[in-house]
C-alpha cells in the first residue's frame, strides 16, 4: 500500500480557496506559449493526491446524505446539496464553474412480481424497469420467447425469429447495448413485455428509460439465476409468466455541474466525468461517491499547480459531475445533445471514472481497443491509446489490472456514441470476484465487489481506502498528462 503522505490541514485549505478569490487570474490563460510537455505537472498531480485528501469530501457526501433522508439521488434536497458543495467549493478554487439544469421523471413503483405459472407457481425477484409502462390490471400472462444470446443479446433485430414474439413476454440477457435498443427491438418483433436477465451477480436488473415516452412495453429485470433456470425450462416446454408492474412518474428538474479551467486551447478540451446521484435506497459513497470526490481532489490540484507555479495547461480541463447517471445516464445525456457539432470536435477526449473504491476491489480499465473480445467493439479512434496510458501507468507503479468492457453502464456512454474517444477505470459492482482475482488483488472470493452495491450500506465505511488512492493516482496522471500533451492519442 501505497504510503499516505501528510496533507494541509482544512484551515489551510480554506485559506487557499479565500486567496483564490482574491486572485482572480487563477487558471486565467497565460500570456506566453504553453510549456512542452515534460511529465512535470502529470507527476506533481500524482504526488499531491491522495485517499486522505479526498476523503474529505466523500465525508461530506454522507454527511449531505445523512441530513437528507439517508441518500442523494437526482431530484432530491441531498442531491441539491452535493451539487451545491462541488459548485461552490470549485468557485473558490478559481474555476468557471456552471450548472445545466434539466427534467427528469422519478418512478414510484408500486407492483413489481413475475410469478412463474404451472403446477407450483413461484414468485421471482423482480425490480420494475425505471419509468416503464405499467401492466394492465391483474398483469401481463403469457408465454415466454427467448431472444438469441450473442455478443449483443437481444439488441437486434435478427435476435428475434419472425413470428416467434407475437402476444409473448421476451426473455432477454443483459449487456451490450441499452435497455431502450433492447426493449425497442423486442416490441417491434411483437413481444407484449419484457424481462431481461442479469449478466453476473445475485441481483436483478435494475433497468430504466430516460423518460416515460421511452417505454413502449412493460419491462422488468430479474436475477441471472432465474434467467438461466428459465432458459433452461423453456428448452424442455412452453414456460408461460405473469408479469405484473404497476408504476407512477412524476416530473423533477436536476442538475449537473460543470467546471473548466480558464486557460488551454478550447478546441481540444480534455473532459473527465462522475456522476454524483447515488440511488434512492442508499447515500451512494463508492457508488459515486468515490469518482465525484476523485474529480474534485484532483481539480482542486490542478487549481493549487496552475496558480502556484504558472504551469497553465495546453488544453482546457473540463470536469463534470453528472446528475441521474442512477436513472439511465440522462445527466450526460443531455449534455452530448446540447452540444453542436464543432462542440463535439472540440472535445479530443472523455474520461469516465465510477465506483473506484469499492470494498472487494479489482483494477478494471475500460477495454478501448476490444483486446478482451467481450461484449461490445473497440470505442472510437483513442480509446486504445487511452487505455494504454492508464495501463502502462499502473504497470510502472506495479498495480495489477484487467481489461472491462464499454457494457454502457456508465457516463462514457453518450460520449462514444458520438465518435469521442474514452476511457477510465472501475472497482466493480455487483460481480462476483473469481478465486483467480482474489490471488490477484486479495480480498474475498465468491463475494460482490462492492456486497452495498445500491443499498444502504453504501456508506463511509462501504468503501477500500487503498483502491481510492490507486485510481486517485490514475485520474492525476491522466489529466496532468492530457492537459499538457494530446500526441499520445494518435487522433
Amino acid at each position: 500500500m501505497r504510503v499516505i503522505r501528510h496533507r494541509r490541514s482544512i484551515p489551510a485549505l480554506a485559506a487557499l480557496a479565500a486567496a483564490a478569490v482574491a486572485a482572480p487570474v487563477l487558471l486565467a490563460a497565460a500570456p506566453a506559449a504553453a510549456r512542452p510537455h515534460d511529465g512535470r505537472l502529470a507527476k506533481e498531480l500524482v504526488e499531491e493526491v491522495t485517499a486522505r485528501g479526498a476523503h474529505r469530501h466523500l465525508a461530506r457526501f454522507q454527511q449531505i446524505a445523512d441530513a437528507n433522508g439517508g441518500n442523494r439521488a437526482a431530484g432530491t434536497p441531498g442531491h441539491a446539496a452535493s451539487a451545491a458543495y462541488v459548485h461552490d467549493t470549485l468557485k473558490k478554487a478559481g474555476y468557471q464553474v456552471s450548472y445545466q439544469d434539466f427534467d427528469i421523471y422519478e418512478a414510484r413503483t408500486k407492483t413489481e412480481k413475475t410469478t412463474v405459472l404451472g403446477a407450483e407457481p413461484r414468485e421471482l425477484t423482480t425490480a420494475a424497469f425505471s419509468l416503464t409502462p405499467s401492466t394492465p390490471a391483474g398483469g401481463l400472462t403469457a408465454p415466454l420467447a427467448l431472444a438469441r444470446v450473442d455478443e449483443t443479446p437481444g439488441c437486434d433485430a435478427d435476435d428475434y425469429p419472425a413470428g416467434a414474439f407475437n402476444g409473448k413476454i421476451a426473455l432477454v440477457k443483459r449487456g451490450s447495448c441499452t435497455f431502450f435498443e433492447k426493449q425497442r427491438a423486442a416490441a417491434a418483433a411483437g413481444a407484449i413485455g419484457l424481462i431481461v436477465y442479469n449478466h453476473s451477480g445475485t441481483t436483478p436488473v435494475h433497468g430504466s428509460f430516460s423518460s416515460p415516452t421511452e417505454g413502449t412495453i412493460p419491462s422488468a429485470g430479474i436475477t441471472l439465476a432465474d434467467g438461466q433456470a428459465l432458459t433452461e425450462a423453456a428448452g424442455r416446454g412452453e414456460v408461460s409468466v405473469r408479469l405484473e408492474v404497476d408504476q407512477e412518474h412524476l416530473r423533477k428538474t436536476t442538475r449537473n455541474v460543470i467546471a473548466e479551467t480558464r486557460g488551454g486551447r478550447a478546441d481540444r478540451i480534455v473532459t473527465v466525468g462522475a456522476h454524483l446521484d447515488s440511488v434512492k435506497e442508499g447515500p451512494g459513497i463508492n457508488d459515486n461517491g468515490s469518482g465525484s470526490a476523485g474529480l474534485l481532489e484532483v481539480a482542486l490540484k490542478l487549481a493549487e499547480e496552475t496558480r502556484g507555479k504558472g504551469r497553465q495547461p495546453a488544453h482546457k480541463v473540463r470536469f463534470a459531475w453528472w446528475s441521474a447517471e442512477e436513472l439511465g445516464l440522462l445527466g450526460s445525456r443531455h449534455y452530448v445533445a446540447q452540444l453542436s457539432e464543432q462542440q463535439k470536435k472540440d472535445i479530443a477526449l472523455y474520461l469516465n471514472f465510477d465506483m473506484i473504491a469499492s470494498p472487494n476491489p479489482v483494477q478494471f480499465v475500460y477495454d478501448g481497443d476490444d483486446s478482451d473480445k467481450q461484449g461490445a467493439g473497440p470505442g472510437p479512434a483513442g480509446s486504445a491509446q487511452i487505455e494504454a496510458l492508464i495501463n502502462g501507468f499502473l504497470d510502472r507503479k506495479g498495480k495489477p489490472h484487467e481489461g472491462t468492457d464499454f457494457d454502457g453502464r456508465s457516463d462514457y456512454g453518450p460520449f462514444i456514441a458520438n465518435g469521442i474517444p474514452a476511457g477510465g477505470t472501475f472497482t466493480g459492482a455487483e460481480g462476483v470476484k473469481t478465486a483467480e482475482q482474489a490471488r490477484r488483488y486479495g480480498g474475498t472470493a465468491g463475494t460482490a465487489y462492492d456486497p452495498n452495491y445500491h443499498g444502504a450500506g453504501d456508506d463511509l465505511k462501504n468503501i477500500d481506502l487503498k483502491a481510492f488512492d490507486t485510481n486517485l493516482d490514475v485520474i492525476a496522471h491522466a489529466v496532468g498528462t492530457y492537459a499538457q500533451d494530446l500526441r499520445s492519442l494518435g487522433t
